[in-house]
């Protein structure tokens, strides 16, 4: 598939860069120069997808390439259909006038063709101008989405919830990215949004990091201020295991990995890995359950481990789960464990671009992800998927905005089958 892509881009692009040259009179665009240049160029982006796709590569340089591989790939997608009506339009000329001799041109016409802007070069030029439209969005995006942390509130029914748990509030954020992070101001905007909502508990669903724990060293104090009366409970996302990065041996990965499972410990948060806590209040009781990651896409091991997770909470009347992957909802939980009252995942972050308003959402990553952002029902079970407190590749936010999900724990019958 990848091979097909590359050889697809490759032609598009020959055909773009003949189209340019056909039609405008830029000397630049002749110069043999800048088509060694650009057929480069063009080599070594699609390497790096190559490499970033079928190697382990950092996370950082994955991310580079595939942000520049979508921003060239919305620019061919609004240039493209230009080219290709200008060449349709010139077909049409041509079969038309078949074997005819053109008129003569006359002087007026001559002088008039000085003055007009060719046809050819004003579609290319406009195709040109349309590509702006991405690249001014993207550039938007970085400048004003990617720190701009909205609250999602969002009243969770829960028809076995125990009358002393009704009404608890309970926070979410998810996919901190810490590695990708470049100004601490606004992160720790975000985190006193969250503080000032006073949750009674929080939830953390996985992807502290991009790769490596030592991209906590400058936030670590910074989200040690995620605090609640019940506790922060978090679980591991597919970056927590350094699983994109390059190890000389397994136990520099092992220990990479214990050191993250620290940084969990050192901020407060309750790391539950496969396991369960049981919650009190005034003497009634609810599940806290945490998985490592599981997810149905992933090329890399599930960790996750359900049966050691649900291990003595059959008398749980409530039990709440946190993992990070939403695939692992419909591919495990829902059809083998009907005992999970509610799953909180994130990992999708929305792609970081579409459209999310309280009557409609949609981005391209509903097409990989069925559950992708927000609240879904299946039967008795709930899922809430959040789009993610950070970012990754692409350092920016186009309409959907970094999420700080509140909810309102209550009970009630059980919701209505969709």
């Amino acid at each position: 598939m990848v091979i097909l892509i590359a050889v697809g881009l490759v032609l598009a692009d020959a055909y773009i860069l003949k189209s340019l040259k056909s039609a405008l009179k830029w000397r630049f665009l002749h110069n043999k120069w800048f088509n060694r240049v650009f057929w480069v160029a063009d080599s070594f982006l699609l390497t790096g997808l190559f490499l970033s796709v079928f190697l382990k590569i950092g996370t950082g340089q994955r991310a580079a390439v595939l942000m520049v591989f979508f921003l060239l790939l919305a620019v061919r997608l609004c240039l493209l259909p230009f080219l290709f009506v200008d060449d349709i339009r010139r077909l049409i000329i041509k079969l038309k006038r078949g074997n005819t001799k053109p008129e003569p041109i006359t002087s007026i016409q001559a002088e008039l063709s000085t003055i007009n802007i060719p046809r050819s070069e004003f579609l290319v030029k406009a195709g040109l101008l349309a590509t702006s439209i991405p690249l001014a969005g993207l550039g938007y995006g970085i400048a004003t989405g990617v720190y701009d942390y909205r609250i999602q509130r969002t009243t969770l029914y829960l028809p076995n919830l125990p009358k002393k748990f009704d009404g608890i509030k309970l926070g979410q954020i998810s996919d901190i990215h810490s590695g990708s992070f470049y100004n601490k101001k606004a992160v720790t905007g975000g985190v006193e949004m969250l503080m000032r909502e006073k949750p009674d508990l929080i939830f953390f669903t996985g992807d502290l990091v991009n790769d490596l724990p030592s991209e906590m060293k400058d936030y670590q104090d910074i989200f040690s201020k995620v605090k609640a009366p019940l506790g922060v409970y978090s679980s591991l996302g597919n970056h927590d295991y350094g699983d994109y990065a390059w190890w000389p041996d397994d136990a520099t990965k092992k220990k990479s990995h214990q050191d993250l499972v620290d940084t969990h410990k050192r901020m407060g948060w309750d790391l539950l890995r496969n396991e369960n806590r049981r919650l009190k209040v005034d003497g009634e009781e609810i599940g806290i359950l945490g998985i490592e990651n599981w997810g149905l896409y992933s090329r890399f091991p599930k960790y996750g481990r359900m049966d050691l997770a649900v291990k003595n909470t059959d008398d749980l009347p409530v039990k709440l789960l946190l993992s990070h992957d939403p695939s692992h909802w419909q591919a495990e939980v829902v059809p083998h464990y009907p005992q999970i009252d509610a799953t909180f995942a994130g990992h999708t972050h929305g792609m970081q671009f579409g459209v999310r308003t309280k009557e409609f959402q949609w981005s391209p990553v509903e097409y990989i992800y069925k559950e992708w952002a927000g609240l879904y029902h299946q039967g008795a079970q709930q899922l809430y998927v959040n789009v993610g407190y950070g970012f990754l590749g692409y350092p920016g936010r186009v309409g959907i905005l970094p999420e700080i999900t509140i909810f309102e724990l209550k009970a009630s019958p059980a919701p209505v089958t969709t």
